[in-house]
């Protein structure tokens, strides 16, 4: 056998290969489409037979075009005419104007065209994206209908202002406070970003899912909020337990939060105070649940919704912003002209509101009149200060009962927080 014989039998093996992953790739979405025929409402285009023999189009033509893509071009004008048709004929017999079948059409003749390419990664990832949009067609519509427009617009502008306006901020220090206007607005979109995953999802179940869900959504979002929110609830409702475990469980998951922000902007911070951290989420998150599952008359879900902000408002990020820039501010003056004990007590002061500001800050400045360590005291006692607050918050809005209760947990769970003070 000569060199050239070889050739030829490697190039049809790597041709036969390409025609195989074709055929096997355009097979998937013709089996899931041809389900679809069997529903007597409407016509619907095509089946696992049409949608290889595009497929096998695509690719025969990208085949004999080479490096010339208007002959695919071409062909996949002529494809798109075909499905026009398709489409016509059933909205004339059926009324049914759905486009997902011809669509599937089209994308079946490019996986032949990237597959001929040697484009296999592209064309597998764009079967198996297809084939999961076509099968949670109800659960993506249902999603559709409890997202509502004003959040889309909210989540919009928070993609101009973060994918647009990040990247053009200058990465560079300015002033003696080292502000730097890229780290600043990362802040800003990390902290509003966690936060609007647990927005996301108390409004996806919309009351739904009992209240130590809402709790540890809500914890995720704000424990602040979230202690106010259900300590002023549980007035309504007889079953103090389930409250006082709700609010423990929520100061459990800022725990959490906070170790995620600490990964992302200061992983040496981060490194000190995970284990203390996910500890006392463990032992708050572990707690809160059993004791709220003790309760005899538990019920199944809140009475009403806690009406919360949505983080991404441009208005939040902003005001976000300022408080950031303010507190790295206030942590400069506080290290330069008092030194540790400065820091010490501006932490138990920002307890008495978010503290994410304040321990964001600390996590971007390395002022020379503190070390790491000091940042670290700083963070546990600003949480452990934040954890008595709401505890005092938890009694002053609740019950009686829930509020003695809160009260204690939290206490209890502050004393805690600042145990890791004599060992780090």
């Amino acid at each position: 056998m000569n060199p050239g014989d070889i050739n030829f039998l490697s190039g049809i093996q790597a041709e036969g290969l390409q025609i195989f992953f074709v055929l096997l790739l355009s097979f998937l979405i013709g089996i899931q489409r041809e389900a679809q025929k069997n529903n007597p409402d409407h016509f619907s285009f095509g089946g696992v037979r049409t949608f290889p023999i595009i497929g096998l189009i695509g690719y025969g033509i990208s085949l004999l075009a080479g490096a010339d893509l208007v002959l695919v071009f071409y062909g996949f004008t002529i494809i798109a005419a075909f499905l026009l048709l398709a489409y016509w004929h059933k909205i004339s017999a059926s009324g049914f104007a759905g486009v997902t079948s011809e669509m599937s059409g089209l994308a079946t003749y490019l996986i032949g065209v990237l597959v001929n390419h040697d484009l296999l990664w592209v064309a597998t990832t764009i079967t198996v994206t297809s084939l999961i949009l076509l099968e949670l067609k109800e659960f993506l519509e249902g999603l559709a209908n409890k997202i509502e427009a004003a959040d889309i617009f909210s989540f919009t502008k928070f993609l101009l202002l973060s994918a647009v306006i990040l990247p053009i901020l200058p990465n560079l220090p300015y002033t003696q406070f080292q502000i730097n206007p890229f780290k600043t607005w990362l802040v800003v979109i990390a902290v509003s970003g966690i936060s609007y995953i647990s927005y996301v999802l108390q409004r996806l179940k919309k009351g739904g899912g009992g209240i130590l869900l809402a709790a540890a959504l809500g914890g995720i979002y704000s424990s602040t909020v979230t202690t106010i929110a259900l300590a002023t609830q549980s007035k309504n409702e007889a079953c103090e337990r389930i409250f006082s475990g709700g609010i423990l469980i929520a100061s459990g998951m800022m725990y959490v939060r906070l170790v995620v922000l600490l990964a992302i902007f200061n992983e040496p911070l981060m490194l000190r105070l995970a284990l203390p951290f996910l500890s006392l989420a463990l032992v708050s998150l572990s707690c809160g649940f059993f004791w709220a599952r003790s309760e005899n008359n538990y019920p199944s879900q809140i009475s009403k919704d806690t009406k919360i902000k949505n983080p991404l408002e441009i208005s939040t990020a902003l005001l976000f912003a300022l408080i950031f820039i303010f507190m790295l501010i206030v942590t400069y003056y506080s290290s330069q002209y008092l030194g540790s004990a400065g820091i010490y007590v501006l932490s138990a002061i920002m307890g008495i509101t978010d503290v994410d500001p304040f321990l964001m800050s600390l996590t971007q400045t390395s002022p020379s009149g503190y070390s790491p360590l000091i940042a670290v005291n700083a963070i546990l006692i600003a949480t452990a200060s934040n954890n008595f607050v709401k505890g005092i918050y938890a009694y002053a809005f609740s019950s009686k009962k829930t509020g003695q209760q809160s009260l204690l947990f939290l206490t209890v769970l502050a004393i805690l927080g600042l145990m890791p003070l004599f060992f780090i």
